[in-house]
């Protein structure tokens, strides 16, 4: 019993709350429903306040509170988590008001509503790049702000998101790989673009091996007349992980497709020179025939 009715009295203030900001919404006096509407701003209900500041935004054209309203309106947005809104909102108020007082801190929401809008690392990219040109030009256009360093600290952060979006594209190709020549070359591909752009990536070390057994599978994989290259680029590849990572824990495993690939190049240089003597034979008999037949 007690527990109904709690519930009971839960209810009944919800009805109680909800009926009192619809009788506030019908208001026909716009100062009381202005003050009402800062209140509930102030109080953090800001679905009720943003309500009330989209109705009465209209009336407040050239009034003084216009700017405020106008500012608290992208905020009530940003706080219930319309984060498009926000951005929409914020960059019309710094376009709009380009003298206020709250213009750098209205410019540097913009681009914050994009860093909250940022989709997670294994979907579409195209927010988080967004987001991150438009940090950067806040950041190029108040050197001197106060939200420079915590803008510079979020475009990391998005910088790891794209970070991570790249590593799990190349481990992606290097798993559906396997005698898959497109798939092993795009592999090889992708680690070599994620290591020219993050050089000093967490992901670096694991993706340097993965690069050796990827380019061993497609030497291993190819026609006769490439395999040598492609040996030779895994022993290449080979020999910038033991570089760059003398310690690693790859190494016994990157190791032994680095003996087989030396062996294979050994063997195919050797196929590669002796074909070449036969060829330069055969074309120097060919030579000889054909001058006999002329002095005849």
């Amino acid at each position: 019993m007690r527990k109904h009715f709690l519930l009971f009295i839960f209810f009944a203030f919800i009805l109680a709350s909800c009926g009192k900001f619809e009788k506030i919404r019908k208001l026909t006096d716009e100062k009381k429903k202005y003050a009402a509407a800062i209140e509930y701003y102030k109080k953090g209900e800001y679905d009720k306040a943003g309500i009330l500041f989209e109705e009465i935004l209209p009336s407040l054209t050239g009034t003084d509170q216009q700017e405020l309203v106008t500012f608290y309106q992208a905020y009530c947005d940003y706080h219930t988590g319309n984060f498009e809104m926000a951005n929409f909102r914020f960059k019309r108020f710094a376009e709009t008001f380009a003298r206020s007082e709250y213009v750098e801190e209205a410019v540097y929401m913009s681009a914050y509503a994009l860093f909250k809008n940022s989709p997670s690392y294994n979907l579409d990219q195209s927010g988080t790049l967004s987001a991150i040109n438009e940090l950067q030009s806040f950041i190029n256009n108040n050197p001197d702000s106060k939200f420079r360093t915590e803008a510079s600290d979020l475009i990391k952060d998005l910088r790891k998101k794209l970070e991570r979006k790249a590593y799990e594209k190349a481990k992606l190709y290097h798993k559906t790989s396997p005698f898959n020549i497109a798939s092993l070359k795009s592999s090889v591909i992708e680690i070599a673009n994620f290591q020219k752009d993050y050089p000093d990536s967490e992901f670096s070390e694991e993706l340097y091996y993965l690069k050796v057994v990827s380019q061993y599978d497609l030497a291993v994989s190819t026609i006769e007349t490439k395999q040598l290259e492609r040996y030779r680029d895994v022993v290449k590849f080979y020999q910038e992980l033991i570089d760059k990572y003398p310690g690693s824990s790859y190494l016994k495993k990157a190791e032994k497709l680095y003996d087989i690939s030396m062996k294979a190049s050994d063997r195919l240089a050797k196929l590669e020179e002796e074909y070449r003597k036969a060829r330069e034979k055969e074309k120097s008999n060919t030579t000889k025939v054909g001058a006999a037949e002329n002095q005849k």
